[in-house]
C-alpha cells in the first residue's frame, strides 16, 4: 500500500474527494498510488491536502526488511572474526569468505574487514617488537607474552563492542572507523 493510500483512507477520502481537495485529476492520484513518485505542484497540493509534509511521500532507499537482513549479516561477518584473533590470516578470510558467498559487499562489511585486516598488520609489528625486545633488550618472557595477549584481547573487545552497536542497528558507530577496501 502506497503512502498516499494510508493517508488518504487514514482520512477517510475516496480518490475522487481526494482530486476535488487537492486539485489534482483522479488519474494522477491512481498512478501515484500505483508506485508513481509525485513531484512538483502535485507534491505540494497532495501534500497539503492530505496535511503531511512534503517529505512524507520520500521512498526509504533500502526496504526494512532488506535492512535488517543486511544488518545481520553484518553482525555475522563481524562475529566471525572472533574465534580466529588468535589466527590473523583466517580472522580475514573467513569474514572475507562470508561476504563473498552471501554477496555482503557493503561499506560496513568492508568497514570491519578493514579493521581485522589493520589488526593483523598491528600484530605483525607488536610480533616483530616482542622479537627485538627478547634480542636487543633481554626483557622477561612475561612482558613479552603481555604484548600478543593485550592484542588479542584488544581485538576481541573490538569485535564484541561493533556487534553490540550493530545489534542496535547503529551500524554508523562502528569503531575504529578505518576503511581501506
Amino acid at each position: 500500500m502506497s503512502k498516499l493510500t494510508e493517508q488518504r483512507e487514514k482520512l477517510r477520502l475516496t480518490q475522487d474527494e481526494l482530486a476535488e481537495k487537492s486539485g489534482i485529476s483522479v488519474r494522477t492520484i491512481q498512478r501515484i498510488e500505483s508506485g508513481q513518485m509525485p513531484k512538483g505542484f502535485t507534491l505540494k497540493a497532495l501534500a497539503k491536502a492530505l496535511q503531511v509534509d512534503e517529505s512524507y511521500f520520500e521512498r526509504k532507499e533500502i526496504p526494512e526488511n532488506n535492512n535488517q537482513n543486511m544488518l545481520t549479516w553484518n553482525k555475522i561477518v563481524n562475529l566471525s572474526a572472533l574465534p580466529f584473533i588468535c589466527f590473523p590470516p583466517l580472522n580475514i578470510l573467513i569474514p572475507l569468505a562470508l561476504i563473498l558467498w552471501k554477496k555482503q559487499q557493503n561499506p560496513v562489511n568492508k568497514q570491519l574487514l578493514s579493521i581485522q585486516v589493520i589488526w593483523t598488520l598491528i600484530g605483525i609489528v607488536l610480533f616483530i617488537f616482542v622479537l627485538i625486545l627478547k634480542d636487543w633488550f633481554g626483557v622477561e618472557s612475561n612482558i613479552k607474552m603481555l604484548i600478543p595477549v593485550l592484542w588479542i584481547g584488544v581485538n576481541g573487545f573490538v569485535i564484541i563492542r561493533n556487534s553490540l552497536v550493530l545489534g542496535k542497528g547503529n551500524p554508523n558507530c562502528i569503531l575504529p572507523n578505518i576503511n581501506m577496501l
